[in-house]
This record gives C-alpha cells, structure tokens and sequence, in this order.
C-alpha cells in the first residue's frame, strides 16, 4: 500500500470531521486519476498517437483497484473518460483496501434518525454513508509532510519523485486546502504547475487530464460526469 497512490490520495482527501473524505464526489474523481497515474508510472498505461489509452502487458498488478483500471483501460478509452468511468467503484474499492490494511476503521453510516448525536452531520458528509476513521492519524500526517516537502523544498523540480508531483498536482486539482492552502496556491503556482507538466513524459494526454480536473469534477457534481 505504501506505494499505491490511489490509497495515499485518499488519505491525503480524509477529513477527521467528515469521516471519510473532504468531499466524496471530488475524492471520487482523485483516486481514480491517481491510479491512472499510478499505472501510467509503472508503464502499464501508454498513449497511442490519437489519445486513445492503450495498455501494456498482460499480468495482473495484484492490486485489485489497478487491476479494475487496467480492465476499463483495455476498452480503447480516453484519459479522460477513464477518469470517470466507474469512478464511485474504484473509491469503494480503495475505501476497502485501506480498512483490510488496518488503515481505516469502518462504522455505520449514519441516518437520520435514531439518537441525537447520530442525526448532527458533519461537514460535507452524506448520509447513508459509512463512517471512516483513520486508525493511526499518524499515517496521513506523514503523507502529508511529504507533500508539504515537494511544494516547499529547495530541491529542483526535476528531482522530486514523481508520486510526489502527481500527488500534490492531484490535491492543488482537487482544491484539498489541508494540503496545499489558497496561499501556497497562488505562491507555488510554477513549482505546482512544473510538477503536473512531468505527467507528459509518461502521456500528455494524462498531464492534461490533471490540468482540467477542475472542470470535470464541476461536470460530475452536475450530473454530466458519466458512471
């Protein structure tokens, strides 16, 4: 798991006060770009000259999230259309990794009805979704650091590991201020923006997936982001 960026990116969205993620349909869109990314780094996910992914090798990964992926990706799809395509499954799918993993503690969802205490929602939680904690609130503190590391360090862009870049190009995308803040935003704008453009030496239609991640997750939230 430590090497799976779509459960990090997950942890990096967790919200202790939500009880999962900062907001799921945005987390939805985050994790499965991040496995995208994740395949595309590990050369299993290639470009075609028309933009069409194609993938590379037959052998499963193991890993039944990219292995998902890897399943949709063998359709003939654009970057972009696997972003969302089955995007709710594949977050359900790392939700349950992590719990397996013993990173995440599952609870019932909540309702509303029953006691008081169970009828106060938290920020941007639904309900009839379960509750998540994170076991060790060290695990995402950590992932974090790392981040804060890429963004703020004096290492060159160029030498930041490129889990690293993806994942804080993915959380400035995804607009997680825990992580990258509207200040840091604005004062990092060419470090982050360097960091998403080494997307395009593995597929630069991926690096432009992650540039308009924004507009999509509007499209999502208004019911023209597909299945």
């Amino acid at each position: 798991m430590n090497d799976d960026l779509a459960c990090l990116m997950y942890l990096l969205a967790y919200d202790d006060a939500a009880e999962g993620p900062y907001d799921r349909s945005r987390t939805e869109l985050l994790v499965r770009t991040a496995a995208l990314v994740d395949l595309a780094l590990r050369g299993r996910l290639e470009e075609d000259g028309g933009g069409t992914v194609t993938v590379s090798g037959a052998q499963p990964t193991g890993d039944p999230v990219l292995d998902g992926v890897l399943r949709d990706a063998a359709a003939g799809r654009g970057w972009k259309r696997l972003v969302r395509h089955h995007r709710k499954q594949t977050l359900t799918q790392v939700e349950d990794r992590l719990a397996a993993a013993g990173v995440l503690t599952v609870r019932a969802p909540r309702t509303r009805f029953g006691t008081r205490r169970l009828t106060v929602r938290a920020p941007r939680t639904r309900f009839g979704t379960r509750r998540l904690t994170v076991s060790d609130p060290a695990v995402p503190a950590a992932l974090r650091a790392r981040v804060f590391a890429a963004l703020h360090g004096d290492d060159p862009v160029t030498v930041i590991p490129a889990a690293d870049a993806a994942l804080l190009s993915l959380a400035t995308a995804g607009r997680i201020r825990s992580v990258v803040s509207r200040q840091d935003h604005k004062t990092f704008r060419a470090r982050i923006d360097a960091c998403t453009g080494h997307l395009a030496a593995f597929a630069p239609g991926l690096e432009k997936a992650v540039r308009t991640l924004p507009m999509t997750m509007i499209a999502a939230q208004g019911g023209m982001g597909g299945s």
